[in-house]
């Protein structure tokens, strides 16, 4: 009879407490994001999908020295160096592991030469998992492209420190 009585006490005032709240939100403004079309803008210190950058003429930044793949905690990074007609070293194979990769920006803090980045973009859907091991040639960045402003903040930070910057 005691389970009878709470359950009906129950009905009687939680189910009104329960449409208050409903009444509540119902004519206040939704908040909800129309996500494809609409997208929120990240904060300027969001880490998202790795570039790798390129020197004004359009070579490739990377030396190949192996910095980023010693300071990445996740052991995420993976690359090979060779050396070019010249005498000029570059990397032959350089893979993130996307699946490890923890977004850190260790990798993008150690390069001497500031050719890795880390973007804004977040979107990393995909139906397999190798696809989330990222080459060389999908990290490069299109030639000639805008000027990206985080890099002019994290260029005048290793001023500030005494980190030497790439030419």
């Amino acid at each position: 009879m005691t389970e009878i009585l709470k359950a009906f006490v129950n009905v009687i005032i939680k189910m009104p407490q329960g449409f208050g709240v409903t009444l509540k939100y119902l004519f206040r403004k939704p908040v909800t994001v129309q996500y494809p079309k609409q997208k929120i803008p990240m904060t300027p210190r969001y880490r998202g999908r790795h570039y790798l950058e390129r020197y004004d003429d359009g070579t490739e930044r990377c030396v190949c020295c192996g910095l980023c793949a010693a300071a990445c905690p996740a052991d995420a990074i993976y690359m090979e160096p060779e050396e070019t007609a010249n005498g000029e070293r570059k990397a032959k194979v350089y893979e993130i592991n996307l699946l490890r990769c923890i977004f850190c920006g260790f990798c993008e803090e150690a390069c001497p030469e500031e050719a890795v980045f880390l973007g804004q973009d977040y979107e990393f859907s995909a139906d397999n998992r190798n696809s989330f091991i990222w080459t060389k040639d999908q990290m490069l960045v299109k030639h000639p492209r805008k000027e990206n402003p985080l890099k002019r903040i994290i260029r005048r930070v290793r001023r500030v420190y005494g980190v030497p910057t790439a030419k």
